[in-house]
C-alpha cells in the first residue's frame, strides 16, 4: 500500500511585458503512486466518489477520457525512452465530483528514486489539452538546478500569444514540493509557481482545504476567469482560440 500526500500550496502567476499582472492563490495538489494500491482516509476516494478523488479517465489522455499510467509508459516508449520503476501523479483532486487541473504533472522514477522524467498535463478553459514531456538530454537524473526547456506550441490564455518557450524546473523533497515554470516570448512572458509543504492525506486535511478552499476546481475556474477579466480591463489583446497541436505530446 502507498501513502496519498497533500500538498496545500500556492500558485503565483506573474505576467511580463506591456501588461502586467500578478496573483498568488492558495491551491490543493495531491501526489499519488498512479500504478499503486493507496492508503488514503475515508474521504478520499481513488477511481471512486469521495469528497475528494483522483480518476484516472481524468488523466493520461484527453480529458474524462484517460487511461492513467498506462498513458505515460506508451509515451515514453514511443519516444525511445527508458521505462520508470514509479509513475508518479501530482495533481488537483476531483472536490465534490468537479475537476479542472491547469497543469497536472507525472513523475517517472528509476529504482533509486531519481526523477528521470516528468510529463506536464496542460488543460485550457476550452476543453484541449496537450502534454510537454521534460527530460535531460542524457537521460541523467533531474535535480533542483536543472533547468529543462519545450517550445510552446498549445494554447492557454487567450491573452498570450502560442510562441516562444517553456523553462521548468522541479524541486521535489520528502517534506516539501516547489516546481517553476518559466514562458519567454508570448506578449512578454510570465512566471507561473506551484509551492507548497508535503505530508501524508488525512481526513482533517481534506476537511481543512473544504472550508478555507471552499468548491475545489470550480474554485480555480472562476479565478481565471477573473484574472481574465482583470487583463481584459487592463487593455491586453484577446487572440481567439486556434486549433490545438496535432501531437498529444511534445518536448
Amino acid at each position: 500500500m502507498s501513502r496519498v500526500d497533500h500538498i496545500a500550496g500556492h500558485t503565483w502567476h506573474g505576467r511580463k511585458g506591456a501588461v502586467r499582472n500578478a496573483f498568488r492563490y492558495s491551491i490543493d495538489y495531491v501526489l499519488l503512486d498512479a500504478e499503486a494500491e493507496v492508503d488514503a482516509p475515508r474521504l478520499f476516494g481513488r477511481n471512486r466518489g469521495g469528497l475528494a478523488s483522483l480518476h484516472d479517465a481524468d488523466h493520461g489522455g484527453p480529458p474524462h477520457q484517460g487511461i492513467g499510467a498506462p498513458w505515460v509508459r506508451e509515451v515514453l516508449k514511443s519516444y525511445q525512452l527508458p521505462q520508470p520503476v514509479t509513475v508518479e501523479l501530482l495533481a488537483q483532486p476531483r472536490m465534490l465530483g468537479h475537476v479542472f487541473n491547469p497543469v497536472s504533472f507525472w513523475l517517472c522514477r528509476d529504482e533509486g528514486g531519481g526523477l528521470r522524467q516528468v510529463i506536464a498535463e496542460v488543460t485550457n478553459t476550452f476543453g484541449d489539452r496537450h502534454s510537454y514531456l521534460c527530460h535531460k538530454p542524457d537521460g541523467s537524473v533531474i535535480a533542483a538546478q536543472d533547468r529543462l526547456r519545450s517550445d510552446k506550441i498549445f494554447h492557454v490564455s487567450p491573452f498570450q500569444k502560442v510562441d516562444g518557450g517553456y523553462e521548468f524546473r522541479f524541486d521535489l523533497r520528502a517534506d516539501r514540493i516547489g516546481i517553476w515554470i518559466d514562458l519567454t516570448g508570448g506578449d512578454g512572458g510570465l512566471v507561473a509557481t506551484l509551492t507548497g509543504p508535503r505530508r501524508a492525506l488525512t481526513n482533517r486535511g481534506l476537511l481543512s482545504a473544504m472550508l478555507r478552499r471552499p468548491f475545489g476546481s470550480r474554485r480555480v475556474l472562476a479565478l481565471i476567469h477573473w484574472q481574465a477579466l482583470k487583463l481584459w480591463w487592463k487593455g491586453a489583446k484577446y487572440r481567439s482560440r486556434p486549433e490545438p497541436p496535432e501531437s498529444e505530446v511534445s518536448r
